[in-house]
């Protein structure tokens, strides 16, 4: 378990950092963009809103060569060829939903009309939309990179490669948003003109880190990549799908607790987005574990070790609730610290908005070792390649119990915005503890590789 604990360790914590500087990136176009006005601000959070959607679940799905690879990796030190065949395929479905991922932020404005928005801030968000959809393919190609290097026992390239991103954005947020270098002022447009060089840059750094260490560039990833193998893409189908549409429902309910906050109040809503950036910020960690879990557990199915599967698993589980166990103890006893990084808990305009955020923290900070444990036992059983129910108990969790209890105490109660957190926190709560148990149960479920004859 030592032994389990410290490679699950080094590999979950470069990934735990670059989920942190994936933030960073975002925090970038949002501070920028806050400086041009109101307008475009709501206009880039519901384009966002759309293309951050959209792309958590192709990327999911892409993604998903992950397990393939790790237990490509276990069975063999030197699957060359199938991990090849795997990489190959997640970078087709990179294109090709990522093409349709396209067609979805191309459609951005008619869909927020759709939804009731206001047609001068849908206006801007399907332009703003129309631009970064062009950073759909490279973004979800670049998680497939990053994938494959972490599998190989690399991840701290992905850690350095985000750091440039960070770099890019920056720079080209300075430059096009406001117009410096001789480019000209574009706005909200340059905003998202840079995302795109952004996520080409990545795109670039992931290719040429492969092209140039030794252990990456013998599998040749791209070698005849116009080849396809329908098997192989079957394969991450079938385990990816399921995947996709969990990151869906999970998401999902958040987005529409947003919603449900904005029939509240305004400031409910604004309180909400605090807290839960909070709470986000704190769950880049444990989706840290969660990568490394997948792919720690992937290896020793592979390799057919059942007693090590169970290692990596439980030790990721135990990383990770006692990591939440750390801000949920920040959450509850430092409240208005941690809101500093938002707003400024002394200014009389902001009091009735802090006072509901930290009502919302509290309970953030109760669901906290509940969502350490789901992220990571859902990326434990990905790593066994079981999928499908994960799903189901997603559904289950989030919208059976989770949306319709906020809703219910959300809308139909004084509770108001506490309501709706209730409803988050109780859906977290019924799938960690379903997760766990499935993953508990694991050999009784027949989801361990067979024992040898």
């Amino acid at each position: 378990m030592r032994a389990e604990l410290r490679e699950t360790l080094r590999l979950a914590a470069p990934l735990a950092a670059t989920n942190l500087l994936q933030m960073l990136v975002h925090f970038i176009d949002v501070a920028f963009i806050t400086r041009l006005g109101s307008k475009p601000l709501a206009a880039s959070g519901l384009g966002i809103a759309i293309f951050g959607l959209t792309l958590w679940a192709l990327t999911a799905l892409a993604t998903a060569c992950a397990p393939l690879i790790a237990a490509e990796l276990g069975r063999r030190d030197h699957a060359v060829r199938e991990v090849r065949r795997s990489v190959r395929m997640a970078l087709w479905l990179a294109v090709i939903t990522g093409l349709a991922g396209m067609v979805v932020g191309f459609s951005g404005e008619w869909l927020l009309l759709l939804f009731g928005q206001d047609p001068v801030i849908s206006a801007m968000a399907g332009d703003f939309l129309v631009i970064i959809s062009w950073a759909m393919i490279p973004m979800i190609a670049a998680s497939v990179m990053r994938t494959f290097v972490a599998a190989l026992g690399k991840p701290g390239y992905a850690t350095w490669i985000t750091v440039l991103a960070v770099g890019v954005n920056l720079l080209g947020n300075w430059a096009l948003v406001f117009g410096h270098l001789g480019l000209p002022a574009l706005g909200l447009h340059g905003s998202a003109i840079s995302s795109v060089i952004t996520s080409l840059a990545m795109v670039g750094a992931y290719g040429l880190v492969i092209r140039l260490d030794r252990k990456l560039r013998r599998y040749q990833v791209l070698g005849r990549w116009w080849r396809p193998d329908w098997q192989r893409m079957r394969e991450i189908l079938l385990i990816g799908a399921p995947i996709a549409f969990t990151v869906s429902a999970e998401a999902g309910l958040f987005s529409l607790a947003a919603l449900l906050m904005g029939r509240i109040g305004e400031v409910e809503l604004a309180a909400h987005i605090v807290a839960l950036n909070v709470a986000a910020l704190a769950f880049q960690v444990p989706f840290g574990i969660n990568q490394a879990a997948t792919i720690r557990v992937g290896y020793h199915f592979g390799a057919g070790d059942r007693a090590a599967i169970g290692y990596a698993g439980w030790s990721a589980i135990a990383l990770s609730v006692g990591f939440m166990a750390i801000t949920a103890l920040i959450m509850l006893l430092i409240p208005t610290v941690v809101l500093r990084l938002y707003v400024d808990p002394a200014a009389p305009q902001n009091a009735v908005l802090v006072s509901l955020a930290v009502q919302y923290m509290m309970v953030a900070a109760a669901f906290q070792l509940f969502d350490g444990a789901q992220a990571v036992a859902a990326g434990a059983l990905r790593g066994l390649q079981d999928t499908s129910m994960p799903l189901a108990i997603a559904l289950f969790g989030y919208w059976s119990i989770g949306f319709t209890v906020s809703y219910g105490l959300g809308l139909h109660t004084s509770l108001g915005g506490l309501g709706v957190w209730i409803g988050l926190a109780l859906g977290l709560v019924v799938v960690a503890a379903l997760l766990t148990w499935r993953w508990h149960r694991r050999e009784r479920l027949g989801l361990l590789p067979a024992l040898p004859a």
